[in-house]
């Protein structure tokens, strides 16, 4: 089963989420900085966890990522130097660019999820519906 949920990978998913909540949180409280490091602390913890250590250290030192991860680790410097807002963008960008071959994986699990995976795809099917109606 390609998404199987080993115990690793659920305590590496809920450090994700709680980072993300971290971020979230700190972001409604107007940028604190202590909530924004402890959300990138989390997060990256959860990462590597659910990666691995070592394809997170190859993901974060691949030729070809280089952009996305200095680009993210600017962000964390920035959130440290007290510039949470420039710090947010430049690692939120920093996760696009890094991330950005997982997209298809992430989208391909998010459509099995049964009532969210449909919801998901119901933008999709009502504009094949129309287009196909309209023609």
């Amino acid at each position: 089963m390609p998404y199987e949920l080993t115990e690793q990978k659920k305590v590496g998913l809920g450090l994700i989420g709680f980072g993300i909540f971290f971020t979230f949180l700190a972001i409604i409280l107007f940028f604190d900085r202590g909530l924004l490091a402890l959300g990138n602390i989390f997060w990256l913890t959860g990462v590597a966890i659910l990666l691995g250590w070592r394809s997170t250290l190859q993901l974060f030192t691949n030729r070809r990522n280089y952009k996305g991860s200095v680009s993210f680790l600017l962000g964390i410097f920035f959130i440290f130097v007290r510039w949470p807002i420039v710090g947010i963008l430049v690692e939120i960008y920093g996760c696009f660019v890094l991330f950005g071959g997982f997209w298809p994986t992430i989208k391909a699990f998010l459509y099995q999820i049964p009532v969210f995976g449909w919801i998901l795809q119901y933008p999709i099917l009502l504009i094949n519906q129309l287009t196909k109606s309209s023609s």
